[in-house]
């Protein structure tokens, strides 16, 4: 018996699950989407989860796969760069890149989540069942075990194969290391987040420049803002846990109006429910999860988040997961052979996504610190004139990561790492051109 002759249950109809059932179905092969959900179609989100999402080049791609990016596009709000704002109100727009294509996109999760669910419950392949909780693995039996959420009632399916799409959490991925087959590391960072409001101006438009992700870089914390297509935008508060400046600092009201008005003052002027958004608001961890392997022979298999959750800071967290789906259904093809599938999928995905999880982490240093920096902001302009000068040689890591889906993340984190050395050598110290021979040989020798 193929594996292509079983129907496949995919855990989770979220952003990549949901996307995974449609690539798949596509293929002809026969899925089952269990989901934990009522039908988001038909109800509010979820809160706590983050309510927009940086869509780059790599989703883009696996929407365009899956063909419905013409549906998603509408969503769709482009951010030119980081608009940086200063204590003292004054802002700088540094562009994400230099060619007109070269910028990122916000999305509402919730509103992406229910396309993708349309597009894949009207394909004839998909059958999905939303209100099952799913209890886990059970490798013994050869059993996926689920309940229904609003009669309590236990269900089965069979197992083999599933893939596990339901999230830094995974219920799959759970079951799985209680049975020792799979061994995971949660690394939780010291800080959290919040999420909070910045209503539109009166008129309706955009309280701050719509085509941007603007930042409040203040060192060892700081505040995003994504535009949302009803002229909102969804702001983020990143605190350490503890300490003099944390959520834990945050103690009453007051303590929350003095934050915002001695480090945000711009920000908090346009959020008149600030005080009681952070009441009412949970307060998320943030953490990269590490989990080895990602399959049980052709049985199960774990993608996205459930495999490799990471921070936020890069904006490639649905990203990744979208290329995971994009990958695996490419490896699949029509009449899968689900153990080696499953096994040359974690081979050619293990490598890139932990080299993500590192420029994640990373990256949240550069936003709430380095992004100030006049050395970094120079040797930026540097990378930036040197792809002018040789675009096919050098290429900035963070375009690399967000504009090139061409390029494997392993290979942006590999090469990131030798152009940052280049940088350093040219770096002047002052705002002049490089020096372009220097840079060409160096270019040339070390590219």
């Amino acid at each position: 018996m193929t594996g292509g002759e079983r129907v496949l249950n995919i855990v989770g109809a979220g952003l990549a699950g949901a996307l995974l059932a449609l690539l798949l179905a596509r293929r002809g092969l026969k899925v089952t989407l269990h989901e934990r959900r009522p039908d988001p179609r038909q109800s509010r989100p979820e809160r706590g989860r983050s309510i927009n999402l940086a869509l780059a080049a790599r989703g883009l791609r696996a929407l365009e796969a899956a063909g419905i990016l013409g549906e998603v596009q509408p969503l769709l709000i482009p951010m030119r760069g980081r608009r940086v704002h200063e204590v003292n109100g004054a802002s700088a727009l540094l562009p994400y890149g230099q060619r007109e294509h070269e910028v990122i996109y916000s999305v509402s999760r919730a509103h992406l989540n229910r396309v993708l669910i349309d597009a894949a419950a009207r394909h004839g392949g998909v059958q999905v069942h939303f209100n099952r909780v799913c209890l886990g693995a059970d490798l013994g039996a050869d059993e996926l075990r689920w309940r229904d959420a609003a009669s309590g009632a236990p269900g089965a399916s069979a197992l083999t194969p599933t893939i596990g799409t339901d999230g830094a959490g995974s219920a799959v991925r759970t079951s799985l290391s209680a049975a020792g087959a799979v061994r995971v590391t949660e690394d939780w960072l010291d800080h959290d987040y919040k999420e909070l409001n910045i209503p539109p101006a009166p008129d309706g438009a955009h309280a701050l420049e719509r085509e941007a992700l603007h930042i409040w870089p203040r060192g060892g914390f700081m505040l995003i803002a994504l535009p949302n297509t009803d002229g909102s935008f969804t702001a983020t508060l990143f605190l350490p846990r503890a300490g003099p400046v944390s959520f834990a600092a945050l103690a009453t009201p007051a303590d929350v109006q003095a934050l915002f008005a001695r480090e945000f003052p711009d920000a908090a002027a346009r959020m008149p429910q600030l005080l009681a958004e952070f009441a009412q608001n949970p307060q998320g961890q943030l953490g990269t999860v590490h989990t080895l392997p990602w399959h049980v022979t052709g049985r199960v298999l774990l993608l996205g988040d459930a495999a490799h959750a990471i921070v936020p800071f890069h904006g490639q967290g649905m990203n990744a997961a979208f290329e995971d789906c994009v990958e695996l259904a490419e490896l699949a093809g029509s009449e899968p052979q689900w153990p080696e599938v499953f096994a040359r999928f974690e081979a050619l995905r293990r490598p890139n996504t932990e080299a993500i999880a590192q420029m994640a982490l990373e990256n949240y240093t550069e936003m709430r610190d380095t992004v100030r920096d006049a050395g970094f902001v120079r040797r930026k302009a540097i990378a930036m004139a040197l792809e002018r000068h040789f675009p096919q040689r050098f290429i900035p890591r963070y375009s690399m990561v967000m504009f090139h889906p061409e390029i494997p993340y392993a290979e942006a984190l590999r090469r990131g790492a030798i152009q940052a050395r280049i940088l350093e050598e040219l770096d002047a110290g002052d705002a002049r051109e490089p020096d372009l021979a220097r840079a060409e040989a160096l270019i040339r020798m070390r590219l």
